[in-house]
């Protein structure tokens, strides 16, 4: 899982899916990745919208292993209604 973290922070991936892959506004939430490694590997080879593509003279097959593996060891999202900030926000 380091290995997939090392991997996540050098090819800047957080800046669009976050620190803790909780997504953002230029990328999906990917904490809880519930693909498997060929799912996983080919949607990163051929995205499709606006992420580019990485190809294996970017990232192995290997190394997007590493990177799902850690992002499977990601903490899910909490629920809107298990975040109390939100729920204050929405007079709860």
């Amino acid at each position: 899982m380091e290995a997939g973290k090392r991997l996540y922070d050098r090819h800047t991936c957080y800046f669009c899916h976050g620190t803790a892959g909780q997504g953002g506004v230029a990328g999906a939430r990917v904490a809880g990745v519930a693909r498997n490694a060929q799912g996983f590997i080919r949607y990163v080879r051929r995205p499709p919208g606006s992420m580019p593509a990485y190809s294996e003279q970017m990232l192995s097959d290997q190394e997007l292993t590493d990177i799902l593996a850690y992002l499977r060891s990601l903490p899910p999202a909490k629920a809107v209604n298990d975040i109390p900030l939100l729920n204050q926000l929405r007079g709860k």
